[in-house]
């Protein structure tokens, strides 16, 4: 009985054995895809805002309370068009009483004169009133300048883009109240790192999307390139001519993908079978690794340069538990 139990035990081991031998060499499925020949592009992305090309801002030189305002915002208007008033009260009392006290010396500067005639008092008197007059006089045409400050104007023909401002309210000198400007043409003000300014140049294709029109492509230009980067951001400025029929508005917030070379029929493979420069292939019925070498590397795709066949089969995606030799058998699709 014993003897029959070891027997029956040695019979159940190697059946076990026998199982797990096959079942380790079973080959292991997986999917495959092909390299195909395309374009590759190298892309610098960017995030801008769209502006105007031409627009201005403007704003008050002095801080004082807003007494006037046009409400023109999204009308026309012309180049001196008075878009706000501010309270000048104060700046014309000071002007008012510049005049009084011109009149007083000019009436004095008068009777010098006819007493310097007569020899009545000397020539140094009049000299005295006569630079007096000459110093109320400049006075006048100061204040009268700083008087217009209180009118703020168009500076250009144009439209009023945004108005930022109510009766009231007290206009701080350097705070833009109104955006003047031209509806088209627009263009993308972009900030491109500096390790990236060096293959930007003027006339490259862009590729503009906006969260306004998802899934849709628009095109752009490279403009110009700002000559003096900011050191802080580590950012140049580079501007995109954009088609006068783009959707995009002014004020919105885009990504930008400049295209700064492309290779045309280079063989490509999908991003995911890559890991590194790594990739396996199905041969002989096995899984092998392959180090390739490789060229423009996009999200979705990559140029391959070198180390592979363009009939090759290709593992995908990326098989991080596969080792080089592992038998494989190709799944249906």
């Amino acid at each position: 009985m014993t003897f029959l139990r070891l027997f029956l035990a040695a019979i159940l081991l190697a059946a076990a054995a026998g199982a797990a031998f096959w079942y380790h060499n079973q080959p292991t499925p997986v999917a495959v895809t092909g390299p195909e020949r395309g374009s590759a592009a190298d892309i610098v992305f960017a995030s801008g805002v769209v502006e105007p090309r031409n627009w201005a801002k403007v704003t008050s030189l002095v801080r004082e309370r807003i007494v006037e305002v046009c409400n023109c915002e999204g009308e026309r208007v012309e180049t001196g068009d008075i878009l706000a008033r501010l309270d000048a009260t104060e700046a014309e009392a000071i002007l008012n009483e510049l005049k009084a006290r011109y009149k007083l010396a000019v009436d004095e500067r008068d009777r010098l004169t006819l007493l310097v005639e007569r020899n009545v008092t000397s020539v140094t008197a009049l000299e005295r009133a006569s630079a007096e007059v000459s110093q109320v006089e400049a006075l006048i045409a100061g204040q009268t300048a700083r008087l217009e400050d209180y009118t703020l104007r168009a500076p250009s023909n144009g439209m009023v883009l945004r108005q930022d401002v109510e009766i009231g309210e007290i206009a701080e000198p350097g705070h833009v109240l109104f955006w003047v400007g031209r509806l088209t043409p627009r263009i993308v003000v972009a900030e491109v790192n500096e390790e990236d300014i060096p293959s930007i140049e003027p006339d490259q294709d862009v590729l503009i999307r906006s969260d306004a029109f998802p899934g849709r492509e628009l095109e752009a230009i490279v403009d110009s390139i700002t000559p003096k980067g900011d050191p802080v951001t580590r950012t140049y400025r580079v501007r995109l001519a954009l088609p006068d029929d783009t959707p995009l508005m002014i004020g919105m917030s885009v990504d930008a993908n400049i295209i700064t070379r492309v290779v045309k029929d280079t063989l490509l493979v999908p991003a995911l079978t890559l890991h590194g420069n790594d990739l396996f292939i199905v041969e002989n019925d096995e899984a092998k690794r392959v180090t390739v070498e490789t060229g423009i590397r996009g999200t979705e795709r990559i140029e391959i340069l070198s180390g592979l066949d363009a009939g090759a089969q290709i593992i995908t995606p990326y098989p991080d538990t596969l080792e080089d030799g592992t038998p494989v058998v190709i799944e249906a699709e």
